[in-house]
């Protein structure tokens, strides 16, 4: 299983980023988190099959269609972070 935290920087608030997120979680078959940030960021939590985890990391680089995003960092998920049994927006 791999495991990622995501920060997604650029208009992804108010633009049904969170959603389009747990939409390609769900298909992809990987469990985690999106939440917004006092930033203005949206940072997503994941663990699943390697490939899967890549594929979301590509949707979150694109978006759902009225979001822009300027870029995504891509960071190690300790294991200590407990992930939900599905997915969740927070």
């Amino acid at each position: 299983m791999a495991r990622a935290r995501f920060l997604v920087i650029g208009m992804v608030q108010g633009v049904g980023f969170r959603w389009f997120v747990r939409r390609a979680a769900l298909r992809l078959g990987l469990r985690g988190f999106a939440r917004n940030l006092p930033d203005g960021g949206v940072e997503v939590g994941i663990e699943g099959e390697a490939s899967a985890v890549e594929s979301l990391e590509r949707e979150l680089a694109r978006g759902p269609r009225l979001a822009q995003v300027d870029r995504v960092e891509k960071y190690e998920l300790p294991q200590e972070i407990v992930l939900p049994k599905d997915f969740e927006t927070r």
